[in-house]
């Protein structure tokens, strides 16, 4: 049995809590996340429908965590604390199939929490569905960086037309939500306000 006294050394023997991407970029991506919480809170107050009030407050909320995660850089903590917990039991050497089971998991989930939410939402989808869409994508990018994956790593760090393919994907999906947020705000507008 792992003393917690012992995991929490670890841990904090490889993670701590800096700003994790001080980058302009890091921070650009840190605003894009912190605009699109704010969009998605107006939304959220437009006249539509209790489901899609909820979805758009939900979302928002999330946003406002993973704005927060984006520079406390809480994955890397998951990922020093499953480092710290396959050495102390053993399995490090074979840590390669649990991160592959982990991203298939993962994958397979985001593609089953997708269908079961379109299908929930199906109603609303011409009023929620790019958000929806951008969330997934989101989503299923923080949880493949917290495998910490290294092959994966490699290929989200890798640059296409100067560009990062983690910032493509990341902000990819902030776009896609932000985009449904100001469609939402603008299709409920009272006549003669532009």
């Amino acid at each position: 049995m792992i003393a917690l006294q012992d995991l929490h050394a670890c841990v904090t023997d490889q993670w701590s809590p800096t700003i994790g991407d001080p980058s302009p970029m890091g921070w650009a991506t840190v605003a894009a996340y912190g605009a699109t919480a704010i969009l998605c809170f107006r939304s959220a107050h437009v006249p539509e429908s209790r489901v899609v009030k909820l979805f758009w407050l939900a979302l928002a909320l999330l946003l406002m965590a993973l704005m927060v995660n984006k520079q406390l850089d809480l994955q890397s903590a998951l990922t020093a604390t499953a480092r710290c917990l396959s050495q102390m039991q053993g399995w490090y050497e074979d840590r390669r199939s649990v991160q592959i089971g982990f991203i298939l998991v993962v994958a397979f989930s985001g593609i089953w929490i997708a269908l079961v939410s379109f299908w929930l939402l199906r109603k609303h989808l011409r009023h929620i569905g790019l958000a929806l869409f951008g969330f997934v994508l989101l989503i299923c990018f923080v949880l493949i960086r917290a495998a910490g994956f290294h092959r994966f790593d490699a290929m989200l760090n890798a640059e296409f037309l100067f560009i990062r393919v983690n910032w493509l994907l990341e902000l990819t999906g902030i776009a896609l939500i932000a985009l449904n947020a100001i469609f939402a705000s603008r299709h409920h507008q009272p006549r003669g306000i532009e």
